[in-house]
């Protein structure tokens, strides 16, 4: 993959990631402060992304939908692999009718439709933000699951793991310290290029109004609100539609790196 490509898409993230941590302070302007002179008006000097319908920064407001969309992106997938390594490990070392009935449950899983689960469940129990970031990470841990149990399948038999169990290592042990070393390249790949999704599940959910609520804000709350004004504002669909865009882009593109980094070290040592 080309460098500059990888050096862009890190430049880019690290650019939005240090605008959500230190844009809203240094603008000057508050999340939830009306502009009442500028209402709906295009950017400027004094408002760099514009306002929206009732004068409030867009620019600050599209920085804070990139503080939450990223931390239900990193809690997400901090959930889903606390789930799916575990149950991928345990099912590759264990083998035989247990990882059968394991894998069993993960393709049964597999068949519904998860998404649809985690809008009911927002109805179903509230708008809290808290289970739609639980909710989003048991969306992708059976991917995980599947990637690191066929990492496993590969390393249980290697030499040093039949040493360590020679040695009277327990099955915990051997996890611990000879499986999950060897599962955690593919897995960060992996996670990587999950974030993406995770970030667009978050702002599919918040478009319907099922996500994050008034006063908080991600950018699918700024996309749909966005839509609506897209004629009369185009701005206020440009830019948090934009920053979803561009850091979608990024992450896939660290991540497509990441990972032929990998398969090039694996043909290296034979694999």
């Amino acid at each position: 993959m080309n460098s500059r490509a990888v050096a862009l898409a890190a430049g880019l993230l690290l650019v939005i990631a240090g605008g959500a941590l230190l844009g809203p302070p240094l603008s000057g302007w508050d999340p939830e402060t009306m502009d009442w002179e500028a209402l709906e008006a295009a950017p400027s000097a004094a408002h760099w992304f514009g306002t929206d319908l009732v004068g409030r920064d867009l620019f600050v407001r599209t920085m804070m939908g990139a503080r939450v969309s990223l931390t239900v992106a990193l809690i997400a997938i901090t959930v889903s692999l606390c789930i799916g390594v575990p149950w991928g490990m345990a099912a590759g070392f264990l083998g035989g009718s247990a990882d059968q009935l394991m894998m069993r449950i993960v393709d049964a899983l597999y068949s519904l439709p998860l998404i649809l689960i985690v809008i009911l469940l927002v109805v179903v129990f509230g708008r809290n933000p808290y289970l739609l970031f639980a909710a989003l990470g048991t969306l992708f841990w059976l991917d995980i699951a599947r990637i690191v149990r066929g990492q496993t399948l590969r390393v249980r038999r290697a030499g040093y793991i039949e040493a360590a169990r020679a040695m009277g290592a327990s099955t915990g042990r051997l996890l611990y310290r000879h499986v999950l070393p060897n599962v955690a390249g593919p897995v960060v790949v992996y996670a990587t290029l999950a974030i993406p999704g995770v970030i667009l599940a978050e702002s599919f959910i918040s478009f319907l109004g099922l996500g994050v609520q008034e006063p908080d804000t991600s950018w699918g709350v700024l996309v749909a609100d966005g839509v609506q004004t897209m004629e009369s504002s185009p701005w206020l669909l440009i830019f948090p539609g934009l920053c979803l865009a561009v850091t979608v882009w990024a992450f896939n593109t660290l991540g497509d790196r990441l990972r032929d980094r990998m398969d090039r070290r694996e043909n290296a040592a034979g694999f």
